[in-house]
């Protein structure tokens, strides 16, 4: 799945998920679905495990949907 938002874009499949960040630095930021969890309301993804701690804030609910569809876990 490859999914574009205002900040940039997610690649994502059953087994990880990439997102990479638009503007001069080029931001990529990576995890396993493992270490995902989606917040449902803020429509933030989260990474946290492994040595991975990041978020990301997506643009609306629909694209927080389509994700969780493609990595086939839930919506918190």
């Amino acid at each position: 799945m490859n999914l574009s938002f205002s900040e940039g874009r997610v690649i994502a499949n059953q087994h990880e998920l990439v997102v990479r960040l638009d503007g001069v630095s080029r931001v990529s930021l990576q995890a396993r679905v493992d270490d995902v969890t989606l917040i449902g309301g803020a429509n933030v993804v989260t990474a946290t495990g492994s040595g991975v701690n990041w978020s990301v804030r997506l643009d609306n609910e629909e694209q927080l949907n389509n994700l969780a569809n493609a990595i086939g876990i839930a919506i918190q």
